[in-house]
């Protein structure tokens, strides 16, 4: 089926994310008519079934968002839903948007998250007699396609290659449909070679818009109609490489790359409480330790990695490795703390960590010995052992440094410059400075309340950069040595502290590094 004619003049099509959303409800007669006024291209609309099997637009599978009913949409008839709103206002069923579209250029594209509406939906369509595109779930696509060789399907993708042959082959799209973060000028290029279209979604600034553009897509779905319109018309941007977006991660990338990190980190829990700990070696002085355990672990997560994320950098303590500009790159320690850990002490632990361009974005930290999973997602939280972990506000917390801890680790086996005069002036304040074997520990137990701060005299990615971003979602302060707030900093140090402590410990560590 052909695009709309509009597109046709335009450098990309227009498409209007459940109708003209920003001026009315979404997913109403009345987004979808004002949309289709604005000259959309496309209307991109939700789809779900009531419980007597009427389609309706309606993107949540509840109706409280939207309507402030707590009720499926599923559990009730049409007449009960049709009660809520009024006039255009009012959750609509699919066949009165489609009339909207008999004398209109713009195409209407029905979207679903499941599988569970598209045999219904398409009986609809078929009545009607109009032309449709269809996007959403693969398997609602796949269904789509076993009703109608002739469907216009766009392909749910959210990967940064493009779309396996045989994948092109069964469904046989007009468009890949990507999350914007996952696009690239390759992957736009290898997209267009196999003789397809690219659509993103969902785009709702002008930056981001006149990159995406300048990428090559072929159609834009935002929730800011007007603006994208306007952007379209301009076609002019930076260059593509100049905007950051390419180094982002798509929301599945980073469900993807929290369930492995997650998936590892208890592993490496079972492992290094059962296996031998075999040879014990010297790396670069008699001091720094590494057991085969060691070895063994970050050998087995750079290959569950590099299967995973074939594309991806990986920088472990034992194996080295380095990142590159605009690479995901995953930092490791496989058992920090080993001369605890050679030692029969029981304090280390597992840090894994996911960053580009020193932005983190996945972390998890397990200890074995006693069974704690830390983890967290940049802007989702932090949790430990499942349990979502929030630290007091500042001003919540105590305000005296007197009776509480404060972490530091050693720099290999000696003091790092300032320790010592950090210790001291802790003392006078009646604060006791622990020193327990574990960086990874010790910079991640702030997140759980474990004492007031830490400072740690050089910052080490596979040592410390999954903790700071726990400690971060969990509402901790973490300052590089210049006071700015950095969970990934370039030089220097780092105090990572509860927020009530971390002005008092911050000025204490300058002070004691100055005098030193």
């Amino acid at each position: 089926m052909s695009a709309p004619s509009a597109a046709a003049q335009r450098v990309a099509a227009v498409t209007a994310h459940r109708g003209d959303s920003q001026n009315f409800r979404e997913n109403t007669l009345a987004a979808i008519r004002s949309a289709i006024a604005a000259g959309a291209d496309y209307v991109e609309v939700d789809v779900r079934v009531t419980r007597d099997g009427q389609v309706v637009l309606l993107h949540d599978a509840s109706l409280l968002r939207l309507w402030g009913f707590d009720a499926a949409i599923a559990d009730l008839t049409y007449a009960q839903v049709a009660l809520l709103g009024g006039d255009d206002l009012r959750v609509p069923l699919l066949r009165d948007a489609l009339k909207l579209f008999e004398d209109s250029p713009a195409l209407l594209l029905i979207d679903m998250d499941e599988e569970a509406p598209a045999a219904q939906a398409f009986d609809v369509v078929r009545e009607s007699g109009l032309d449709v595109a269809w996007c959403g779930s693969l398997a609602g696509m796949r269904r789509i396609r076993s009703l109608d060789a002739a469907a216009s399907i766009w392909l749910p993708w959210h990967r940064r290659e493009a779309p396996p042959l045989e994948l092109i082959d069964e469904l046989r799209p007009d468009f890949v449909n990507a999350e914007y973060v996952v696009l690239s000028r390759k992957l736009v290029d290898d997209i267009h070679a196999l003789g397809l279209r690219v659509a993103c979604w969902t785009v709702d600034s002008a930056a981001i818009m006149r990159w995406v553009l300048a990428l090559g897509v072929d159609s834009v779905t935002s929730n800011r109609l007007a603006l994208l319109a306007e952007t379209v018309r301009e076609a002019v941007g930076p260059e593509p490489a100049a905007f950051s977006a390419v180094s982002a991660f798509s929301a599945d990338e980073l469900r993807e790359a929290s369930a492995i990190a997650r998936e590892l980190a208890i592993w490496a829990q079972d492992y290094s409480r059962s296996a031998d700990k075999g040879t014990i070696s010297t790396k670069a002085n008699p001091g720094d330790l590494v057991t085969e355990v060691d070895v063994a672990v970050e050998a087995h997560v750079r290959a569950r990695i590099a299967a995973k994320f074939p594309g991806h950098n990986f920088v472990g303590e034992e194996m080295g490795g380095e990142a590159q500009a605009g690479v995901p790159c995953w930092y490791l320690d496989p058992v920090d703390g080993t001369t605890n850990y050679a030692n029969l002490i029981p304090w280390t632990s597992f840090s894994l960590a996911l960053a580009v361009d020193h932005v983190p974005y996945v972390a998890v930290v397990s200890e074995p010995w006693r069974g704690d999973l830390f983890e967290a997602v940049a802007g989702q939280g932090a949790r430990l052992n499942g349990a979502a972990l929030a630290l007091p506000r500042a001003g919540e917390g105590p305000l005296s440094l007197a009776g509480r801890v404060v972490h530091t680790e050693l720099a290999g086996h000696l003091p790092w410059p300032g320790m010592i005069e950090l210790l001291t002036a802790l003392g006078e304040r009646f604060s006791i400075m622990r020193v327990m074997g574990s960086a990874t520990l010790t910079v991640v137990g702030i997140a759980a309340g474990r004492g007031a701060a830490s400072v740690i005299g050089q910052f080490s990615a596979v040592d410390h950069l999954a903790g700071t971003l726990i400690v971060q979602e969990a509402g901790g302060v973490v300052l590089d040595e210049d006071g700015i707030p950095n969970a990934f900093p370039r030089r220097g140090g780092i105090v990572v502290a509860a927020p009530e402590a971390a002005t008092e410990v911050y000025g204490l560590w300058r002070a004691a590094v100055r005098a030193s």
